[in-house]
């Protein structure tokens, strides 16, 4: 979807989050450039982070180089995201992904990495974030998961397993913060065209050693998801609109897991 349009539909929600200060990790390109373009546009302020910008990454935003994989990357850019805006009201845990595609059995190769940064750094953020939602008496968290966890791939059992191991931390810290009046919801994504995924894509290929795969055969509406298709449903979930919505688990991936069942 082209920019102009992203921003015909947005305009209805334009000062939707007016005063809301919110920290995207992850925000540099692809869906987390998308869904920090649609907190700009709702009227947020957002502090984002990656260990690079992009040229898709938003101006408007302010961006920090960050490594969340690590617990003292984590611990400064939360500093920093505290600093710039005083407190926060909306984290999104976007960072993550799968740089490796291996046997299941190969547990000294990329474990580590992956469950640090797809399931600790969101843990690590949290617990240096959330306590500001608390003194200002509400906010809400969104855990980016995948459908890796529903649809077994074996060449990414990694990545699932901490993708598994978010969703149900999402479930215990909704629980938690509720009466605190704190949502925490999760999305669980599908295929999606970005820089990201696609180099995935490309590794699959080459792991399975088959080179006419059509992604979009195996989703029923389809197509491929586009980043703004997750950022709509981001700038959903963090308003007002979603206040009843807490420990839900947001499946968006096309129909492809309805098409398992």
């Amino acid at each position: 979807m082209s920019r102009d349009r992203l921003t015909e539909k947005t305009e209805k929600f334009t000062g939707e989050l007016e005063g809301k200060r919110a920290v995207v990790t992850g925000g540099s390109r692809g869906i987390g450039a998308a869904i920090v373009q649609r907190m700009l546009d709702a009227g947020a302020t957002v502090v984002t982070s990656a260990r690079n910008p992009t040229e898709q990454t938003p101006s408007a935003a302010k961006f920090v180089r960050a490594d969340l994989s690590t617990p003292d990357g984590v611990r400064e850019f939360a500093d920093i995201a505290l600093e710039n805006l005083g407190g926060v009201d909306i984290i999104v845990n976007n960072a993550g992904g799968c740089r490796t595609f291996q046997s299941a059995l190969d547990i000294e190769k990329d474990w580590q990495y992956t469950v640090d940064i797809n399931f600790l750094a969101a843990v690590r953020l949290n617990s240096a974030l959330v306590p500001s939602m608390r003194e200002s008496g509400g906010g809400v968290v969104v855990h980016v998961s995948s459908i890796a966890t529903i649809a077994s791939y074996p060449m990414i059992l990694h990545y699932a397993a901490a993708k598994s191991a978010l969703e149900t931390y999402n479930k215990g810290l909704a629980a938690e913060l509720a009466p605190q009046g704190i949502r925490v919801v999760a999305l669980s994504l599908g295929n999606v065209m970005t820089p990201g995924a696609d180099e995935a894509r490309e590794k699959i290929v080459d792991y399975l050693g088959n080179d006419s795969v059509d992604w979009s055969d195996e989703i029923p509406l389809g197509r491929i998801g586009r980043s703004d298709d997750i950022a709509e449903a981001v700038g959903f979930l963090v308003s007002e609109r979603a206040a009843w919505i807490t420990g839900s688990t947001l499946v968006i991936d096309g129909g492809r897991t309805a098409a398992l069942s």
